[in-house]
């Protein structure tokens, strides 16, 4: 499969070995384009002889490239960025159709991921190891760091570029093989960047695809011949993925769900802090991890001066087709999560909350069968309330009303969820507080979607992680390796002896 020629297949198989395959048996799930709300094609899921075969397959290939000079796989990597350069129209073409969400925001997130490519590039820097000269008497000591051997990454449709290449960048050029099991909502994109990884020059094998659903999933945490698993999803598989994980002995780090606020001070900018939060909050139409979806009002009249804004902006913003130029906002992926929001914005007005604008049944001519659901803003949501406490993935911000900034940053730090937060403000006291007193993994200051750069790492805290590593950066280097520190001297034999107490250096 050329990428060049690229055709969208009328089924989507596994990659296994540097060849497509179709699979073992015909069991098939269907893939729509979401902005028409029809099945394009269909994808192969995995039975475990499947993933029986990718392990293989990737355990004699990480033999070889386990030992192969980092710097040789940072070049394969270099490679591999340029071939995303030139190929990224493409990909977020493919990504657009089933996925659902704009042109301009898929090429987004194929060069946000293509940051943890040009990170990973450092490889022969992040490798490095320690040494210490004469610790004792004629006794150095330093310490390596080693692949695990196979790793797997299971990631979700909201961003199957972005994720899997915070992920597999940094697992191979740490010299591990990698197999990928995307969702099954949109798993072309997977196929395209295996294909150019190949191109790239890694050999096959060292990385593999496999297409499936829960069946695959419990195979990858089940399997012996796979060391460490990471995970990015909701919050109560992401448990299920630790928790098994741990279970049958691999090392795990699972990113789960998120409730992201942003705190709005009185002296904030509020026509920036507008702009800001409509992005936020409706940008990929809210499914995002770090979207924000509560935002922390202090004072009544920093709220209604807030609502005001809202709701005229979003008045101007364009709902329309993945692949309209002018469109700001498309589909969501299936008509079960349109539903599931739409339940959500049900049950907010039957709790009471203000509904101020109403995103139901919403239409977009020439895609009347979509997946659409507008802009809903509420206001005066109690922190009980489902749409306050619960994750809902889509275009849907509450306002919630407190006093002070205090009970604003308490109200952030009872949530179950601690993914990302956010504060405006114009003042430098406010935002040193906030940073010291907040209780959240990923902080910004007037920027509302804090996502770290690449050479830092990106995760968050309480029910938003399971596992002790971040993703990315350098914490993503030690997940995807093992410490080794060797102790040694070269005596002349005759200075050799038995020693029955604990060493010490001398």
């Amino acid at each position: 499969m050329g990428i060049e020629n690229y055709e969208a297949p009328a089924v989507v198989g596994h990659f296994i070995g540097g060849q497509v395959i179709s699979g073992r048996r015909e069991r098939h799930s269907p893939v729509y384009n979401p902005t028409l709300g029809q099945v394009v094609r269909s994808v192969a899921l995995a039975e475990r002889a499947d993933i029986d075969e990718a392990v293989a397959v990737a355990t004699a290939a990480q033999k070889k490239w386990g030992r192969t000079p980092a710097l040789t796989r940072a070049r394969v990597m270099f490679r591999f960025k340029e071939l995303l350069v030139q190929n990224a129209k493409l990909i977020a073409r493919v990504l657009s159709e089933e996925h659902g969400k704009t042109l301009a925001d898929a090429e987004g997130e194929v060069t946000r991921g293509m940051e943890v490519v040009e990170f990973a590039c450092g490889a022969p820097q992040l490798l490095k190891g320690e040494f210490s000269e004469s610790v004792g008497t004629g006794v150095d000591s330093f310490a390596m760091r080693q692949p695990l051997g196979v790793v797997a990454g299971i990631t979700p449709f909201n961003f199957p570029a972005m994720v899997p290449m915070w992920m597999f960048p940094v697992a191979l050029v740490c010299g591990n093989a990698f197999i990928l099991k995307p969702s099954e909502r949109d798993p072309s994109v997977s196929l395209l960047l295996a294909e150019l990884l190949k191109q790239a020059g890694l050999p096959d094998g060292v990385f593999n695809v496999i297409q499936g659903d829960k069946l695959a999933v419990d195979a990858i945490l089940e399997h012996p011949g796979i060391a460490a698993v990471s995970f990015v999803g909701s919050t109560p598989i992401a448990k299920y993925i630790q928790q098994q994980g741990v279970l049958h002995g691999k090392r795990v780090q699972a990113l789960g769900g998120a409730k992201n606020h942003a705190i709005v001070m009185p002296d904030a900018d509020l026509d920036g802090a507008t702009e800001a939060i409509i992005g936020a909050a409706y940008g990929s139409a809210g499914e995002r991890c770090m979207a924000i979806s509560v935002v922390v009002a202090v004072g009544d009249a920093t709220a209604d001066a807030l609502v005001e804004r809202l709701t005229r902006r979003i008045g101007t913003l364009k709902v329309g087709a993945s692949d309209d130029a002018a469109a700001e906002m498309g589909p969501l992926v299936t008509s079960l999560a349109r539903d599931r929001v739409t339940g959500y914005i049900d049950a907010g007005q039957v709790d009471g909350a203000t509904l101020v604008t109403d995103g139901r049944g919403i239409t977009v001519p020439g895609a009347e069968r979509g997946f659409f659901v507008g802009p809903t803003l509420f206001d005066h949501v109690q922190p009980e309330m489902s749409i306050y406490r619960e994750e809902i993935f889509g275009p849907v911000l509450s306002i919630v009303r407190v006093e002070d900034y205090a009970s604003a940053v308490a109200l952030v730090n009872s949530h179950e969820f601690a993914n990302g937060t956010a504060v405006f403000t114009r003042s430098g006291a406010v935002a040193h507080a906030f940073v010291r007193d907040i209780e959240v993994g990923m902080v910004g200051v007037n920027v509302p979607i804090p996502v770290p750069m690449a050479f830092h790492s990106f995760g968050g805290w309480r029910s938003s992680l399971f596992g002790d590593h971040h993703m990315h950066g350098p914490e993503g280097v030690r997940f995807y390796t093992r410490l080794k520190t060797v102790t040694q001297r070269w005596p002349e034999p005759e200075a050799m002896r038995a020693d029955f107490v604990m060493p010490t250096m001398k």
